[in-house]
This record gives structure tokens, sequence and C-alpha cells, in this order.
């Protein structure tokens, strides 16, 4: 079992940047696939993004494609959320997620086993 913390989230203007990370607790952390989600008050669980276990592999959302890019350090038991060109419509709560296996569904949040609690990103003039 590992646990995840997210961090790197604050306020930051529309056409910014922000990176946001995602610590694993232990040195198996390379075992695990990583997705990150997002949830807007009153709204669904969003998926942002997927990075396999080795980091070659990488899927995103339709919403954050070309925006936002996904990157490890096994070494390090770290991943990655650059976010470019931010919006407001970015604003939420960002969570990492680890999956022990996955099938092919990287979309579902149903497929992570170990999520973190959250790092808050406001994009906002």
């Amino acid at each position: 079992q590992v646990q995840l913390a997210e961090s790197g989230g604050g306020l930051v203007q529309p056409g910014g940047s922000l990176t946001l990370s995602c610590a694993g607790s232990e040195h198996t952390f390379i075992i695990y696939a990583i997705g990150w989600f997002r949830q807007a008050p009153g709204k669904e669980r969003e998926f942002v993004g997927y990075v396999n276990r080795n980091g070659d592999s990488t899927y995103y959302g339709d919403s954050v494609k070309g925006r936002f890019t996904i990157s490890r350090d096994n070494a390090k038991n770290t991943v990655s959320l650059q976010m470019n060109s931010l919006m407001p419509e970015d604003t939420a709560v960002y969570y990492c997620a680890a999956a022990r296996a996955v099938y092919g569904n990287v979309v579902s949040a149903t497929t992570y086993d170990y999520w973190g609690q959250g790092t808050q990103v406001t994009v906002s003039s």
C-alpha cells in the first residue's frame, strides 16, 4: 500500500503555469500507474491524465491535452503535472491516484486504488 501527497497548488493568473507534484511514500512507487483527476465544486470528478509505471506512456483528457504534461521520476517516488496556458475552467482540487493494475480504462476513477488528499488550484485574475 502506498500513501500519496499532492503539493504545488495555488493561485495563478489565466494563461499562467503551475506544476503539481505527487509524492509516494515508498521506494516501490514504480509498480503503480498514476492518474491525475480534478474536481470543481458542484461538478463530477474529471480525468486529467495518466502515466504508466516506467513513464514512457501518457494519456490526457481532451480538456487538457496539449496544455498539461505528466512525467515521473521513480528514483524520487514522484509524479509531476505541468500545467500551462491555464484557464479559469481549470480551477479545481487536483488529486493523484495510484493503480496496482491497469487494463486500458485509465480514465475511470475506479481503476485506481489509492488517492491523495488533493491540492487546490485556482485560476483567476
